[in-house]
């Protein structure tokens, strides 16, 4: 199976080609705006340097969110546009599900990873998975109420785990002193298309994706109702 896979919900920008698990192709850059105007070039790029032309694609992966109100929306819009013409299948999938597969990616002794966005106002968005499944769906919570949370979620799972998310050094220095828990910061702060790939090939394909916000988003489109 031949994945596309983009992402543009945060602060990068990442496109990556994968045939069967492995990566063809791959582009990662960091940016806080200019999302909509670096995608394409950088799926054409991601194509031209496998060698494939987009009819052979049989699914492309898109992060959902949470994320910022227009990177979310840059990403999906471009995912159903490119599904509707090629009549293939979307699939989306958070980026703290995604943070939290390369944090488990990049420390083997970990069995599962916690990812934890900062959501300002005190507040992070915060998911767990291990290696094989999702443990916790992206919820959005005090950040003094997050040690108790994963707490729970350790018994019967080991206490090492990896850390992933821009709200990372923020919640380690909690976990240490409330719980028995042994966190690793992994440093990963931003999806990658890579592992939007990989988790995208897991999950059977549904509806079209669509945005997920934890919080009304505080910009509004044009025409909305304040």
């Amino acid at each position: 199976m031949i994945i596309l896979a983009v992402d543009t919900a945060l602060g990068a920008c990442s496109a990556a080609l994968m045939k069967n698990a492995r990566v063809l192709a791959h582009e990662h850059l960091l940016m806080a705006r200019g999302h909509a105007e670096a995608l394409a070039p950088m799926v054409d790029d991601v194509m031209r340097r496998a060698g494939l032309a987009f009819s052979a694609i049989d699914r492309i992966g898109v992060t959902t969110g949470p994320g910022t109100f227009a990177g979310q929306r840059v990403g999906l819009a471009f995912a159903r546009a490119l599904a509707l013409a090629l009549k293939k299948p979307a699939v989306g999938v958070t980026t703290l599900d995604v943070m939290a597969a390369q944090a488990l990616g990049r420390n083997a002794a970990a069995s599962w990873a916690v990812a934890a966005g900062d959501a300002k106002r005190g507040e992070i968005y915060l998911g767990a998975r291990t290696r094989e499944a999702s443990l916790l769906e992206p919820v959005l919570l005090p950040l003094e109420a997050a040690p108790s949370k994963l707490a729970a979620l350790a018994e019967g799972r080991g206490p090492d785990i990896a850390l992933a998310g821009t709200a990372a050094e923020a919640l380690l220095p909690l976990l240490l002193r409330d719980t028995g828990l042994l966190p690793a910061d992994s440093c990963v702060r931003q999806p990658d298309a890579i592992f939007v790939a990989h988790l995208a090939a897991m999950k059977e394909p549904g509806p079209p994706p669509a945005p997920l916000y934890l919080r009304p988003p505080d910009a509004k489109l044009p025409g909305a109702p304040s």
